[in-house]
């Protein structure tokens, strides 16, 4: 059994079990989260849409922090003018509890 969830803005396949790192939330660790639910596949069984809405996914909050820093270099040719940048993502990384 999976489900598909939104949640910042992305949608996940999940199961139970599963670890997943999403946008950051703004919870407390170890606090339960439940993710919108777009999707639940059991078997040969498929709800969606409406039918989906009625499924509860839950998580627990594993940790929060920031992904491996990303460089971004601009430069400008026959200009002798660059930039360097680095950006470092927040993500809150997630534990699939349930899905009822």
């Amino acid at each position: 059994m999976f489900a598909i969830v939104e949640t910042g803005g992305k949608q996940y396949k999940v199961s139970e079990g599963d670890i997943i790192r999403v946008e950051k939330l703004d919870t407390e660790l170890n606090s339960n989260v439940n993710l919108k639910t777009l999707m639940l596949c059991d078997g040969d069984k498929v709800l969606a849409g409406d039918q989906a809405a009625n499924v509860v996914v839950t998580a627990q909050v594993m940790q929060h922090g920031k992904e491996k820093k990303v460089v971004v270099i601009k430069y400008k040719a026959k200009k002798h003018s660059g930039t360097k940048n680095g950006h470092r993502q927040p993500y809150t990384e997630l534990k699939i509890v349930s899905i009822k």
